[in-house]
């Protein structure tokens, strides 16, 4: 009795009571679950009053704990590295199950042809690669952090970071013990946050599924079906296959703490609003070192969309398949760079992701079947998430790992020649 109350008072376990009853309050309610609306609302309101100087005072403190270390260097190229080739094969597994499973294929396009538009051609533009350098950089950090620009935000207070580290002892060590105070006030302040998180939840879910209901998802059922093996695969095979290998965390053990993170990820679809506690986690739970979580997470949640990277991938092979268009190998790598480059590019907030437009364009893939999507965004965009901050997860487990055998290793050695 009493396991099961503890069980019970586990805000990941009321969260996903939260979600299936708000799933189940929305089908039932259909369109006037919206008056749930309000209490999602106000926990996404809460999150992001936070979200943003959390950011800020995370990335500053990783990047100062990992300035002066010798493995900074080493740990930025494999967070990057990480990053980059994850999302690269997240792209290559939705081709391939694209083309084995074929979601497109025996659908009639007469049917569904009044949903066809051809008014999101002009917002495939990528911008160009010294557009995107140029843009990173910011000019008003004050701006920056207004507008919650991330990317500014991040090249910031990372560049500020490093500074901070580069001072003499006696400066640097009470204003990065400041900042680490502050860090942990404002994890204190979403922990109050996370205690309302069941009813905005449920809100968020009664909304989501009161709205858009389950009926558009038959037009496209076999994309969905395919886009959550795919998810499926990467998330519970993959993560925890790289954790197990690297790391002396098993997969097991990764995937049970990753359960509250995930359930609030699919219920905010938003990276950024699930990061405090995709921290709070990894930190207390999976036992990474604040200094690596604090610059691994925060960059993930911003550039690692292994999750939109998949969905990128197999929205181009549908759409290839509904107007029986045989992709070329160029057309295959085009796709692979463009969706991975997209990935990087898209924000960690929720909402319609038009980079996919960007993915079609490049492989000349019509793009007047896209409104066949956007109602069902929010689906996919929730379940992507929870991929992507897994992702994140398990980079920061393995980098950490990486940093402690190399400090090891070198304990080993100032020994050896004592």
């Amino acid at each position: 009795m009493i396991n099961k109350k503890r069980y019970l008072n586990n805000i990941g376990v009321q969260v996903v009571i939260a979600m299936i009853v708000g799933t189940i309050v929305g089908a039932l309610m259909g369109e006037t679950a919206a008056v749930f609306a309000p209490l999602g609302a106000i926990f996404i309101s809460l999150i992001k009053m936070l979200v943003i100087p959390l950011v800020a005072v995370a990335l500053i403190s990783g990047a100062a704990g990992l300035g002066n270390s010798q493995s900074a260097g080493k740990v930025g190229v494999v967070t990057l590295g990480y990053f980059a080739l994850t999302s690269a094969l997240a792209v290559a597994l939705a081709l391939v199950m694209g083309e084995v499973f074929k979601p497109g294929v025996n659908i009639d396009i007469a049917g569904i042809e009044s949903m066809f538009s051809a008014e999101y051609a002009s917002q495939g533009e990528l911008p160009t690669f010294w557009a995107t350098v140029i843009g990173m950089i910011p000019t008003n950090i004050f701006q920056s952090l207004n507008e919650a620009n991330i990317l500014q935000i991040l090249v910031f207070c990372l560049f500020f970071g490093i500074a901070l580290s580069k001072q003499a002892k006696e400066k640097r060590d009470p204003i990065i013990s400041g900042v680490n105070t502050i860090v942990d006030a404002m994890v204190w302040m979403i922990n109050k946050v996370m205690i309302i998180a069941p009813l905005g939840v449920f809100g968020l879910m009664a909304e989501a599924v009161g709205t858009f209901g389950f009926g558009a998802l038959m037009v496209v059922f076999k994309l969905f079906v395919v886009y959550v093996a795919a998810i499926l695969i990467f998330g519970f095979v993959a993560y925890p296959l790289m954790v197990q290998i690297f790391t002396k965390t098993s997969a097991k053990e990764f995937l049970s703490v990753m359960k509250k993170p995930q359930a609030v990820a699919l219920s905010t679809a938003s990276s950024m609003a699930t990061l405090p506690v995709t921290m709070d986690a990894v930190e207390h739970d999976l036992k990474v070192r604040n200094s690596t979580a604090s610059f691994v997470l925060p960059l993930g949640a911003t550039i690692n969309m292994s999750g939109n990277a998949i969905y990128y991938g197999l929205v181009a092979i549908f759409f290839a398949q509904l107007f029986n268009i045989d992709l070329s190998m160029g057309a295959y790598v085009a796709i692979i760079l463009t969706s991975t480059l997209g990935a990087v590019g898209q924000a960690g907030v929720p909402g319609p992701s038009f980079l996919v437009v960007a993915v079609l364009i490049a492989a000349g893939i019509p793009i007047e079947g896209l409104p066949l999507l956007f109602a069902l965004d929010r689906v996919f965009d929730m379940i992507r998430t929870a991929l992507n901050i897994t992702g994140d997860a398990a980079c920061a487990v393995i980098v950490d790992a990486l940093i402690e055998e190399e400090d090891a290793q070198a304990l080993d050695l100032a020994e050896q020649n004592s």
